[in-house]
């Protein structure tokens, strides 16, 4: 996957969640400033990340993401090498069913 394929997802998961024009969305964004994400958005965000991309990443680690960019660094750095990556992004997409949160769980708000 490309950086812009990565921050394709990215932008088109948030613009869903938080029901925003992509357009708003470059990697300069941050995502508590200027998109007013909770840490439940965080939350979903991070699975998302995980889920498609075969990242493992802390709740630490997620703590130290601020901006779209820096999300899209992240799973640049620790990305799986998974074949099925680009299917699996497709099958999360906005129109995908989403999975509940696990309470207890995300990136410190």
């Amino acid at each position: 996957m490309t950086r812009d394929d990565v921050l394709q997802a990215i932008r088109a998961h948030l613009a869903d969640e938080l029901e925003l024009d992509p357009a708003r969305i470059d990697e300069a964004t941050h995502f508590k400033h200027d998109l007013e994400a909770d840490s439940l958005d965080l939350y979903t965000l991070v699975q998302e990340l995980e889920d498609t991309y075969g990242v493992a990443m802390s709740d630490e680690q997620a703590a130290r993401i601020h901006t779209v960019g820096q999300a899209v660094d992240f799973v640049l750095a620790n990305q799986v090498d998974r074949p099925d990556a680009g299917r699996l992004a497709q099958e999360t997409g906005p129109d995908a069913p989403r999975s509940t949160p696990a309470a207890g769980r995300g990136p410190a708000s």
